[in-house]
């Protein structure tokens, strides 16, 4: 397909944010229009997901350790075949896994993890771009009750406090790539076109090192 000229410039993206922001589902609906080769996390093929929201103590770690290899395994499998210098779009970074080893793991649970991250972290570029998706708790509650998976009822505003926290404090320090950060507040790009088009337009028109897209409510 004739992809438009500004995907010259962001041949690779990532779309990230806390749990139900969006990102997963706007990388698809970006990949499918663009035709942009999709890699995208696999919460449902984690064994141990379910059992943490219900025992977060008990399964935080095996848990986290499991995202952290199939993180691994999928960024290795494009490494080898190149797809960074074709046109992709994700919905996670490898960096971010350790926001949630912070938040989860205990401090000798967290040294254990961290020495098994820095030994596994493979050799990637750092994407073109970075979409990240802003939302408030209270949102991102309601968008998790809306899209009705069972496990995830019972996240709780607290946990969803902490973890949007987690994301801002990283995001403010992190310099490997360019930054267009995205109030979702008033935004719906999966449902409503104009939003989505809207969205687009603020990618195509990027420039600098870091922006904000507020749409008005």
């Amino acid at each position: 397909m004739q992809k438009p000229a500004w995907t010259q410039r962001f041949r690779s993206i990532v779309f990230e944010g806390p749990i139900g922001v969006g990102k997963s589902s706007l990388a698809r609906k970006f990949a499918e229009r663009f035709g942009y080769t999709p890699l995208l996390e696999a919460p449902q093929d984690n064994p141990f997901l379910e059992r943490f929201y219900k025992d977060s103590a008990r399964y935080a770690l095996p848990t986290q350790l499991f995202f952290l290899f199939q993180r691994v395994d999928q960024l290795r499998e494009i490494a080898q075949l190149d797809l960074f210098s074709e046109h992709m779009v994700s919905d996670f970074m490898i960096e971010k896994d350790r926001l949630f080893a912070l938040l989860t793991l205990t401090e000798d649970e967290q040294q254990l993890y961290q020495k098994m991250f820095e030994s596994l972290r493979p050799q990637v570029s750092a994407p073109d771009l970075v979409v990240l998706l802003q939302a408030s708790p209270t949102s991102l509650i309601e968008r998790i009750q809306q899209r009705g998976i069972a496990m995830e009822q019972n996240m709780s505003e607290e946990y969803l406090t902490q973890l949007s926290e987690a994301y801002t404090r990283f995001f403010h320090q992190y310099e490997e790539a360019p930054i267009l950060i995205v109030n979702t507040a008033s935004l719906n790009p999966i449902d409503r076109e104009e939003d989505f088009e809207a969205l687009v337009g603020q990618i195509a028109n990027f420039r600098g090192r870091r922006a904000y897209f507020n749409l008005a409510g």
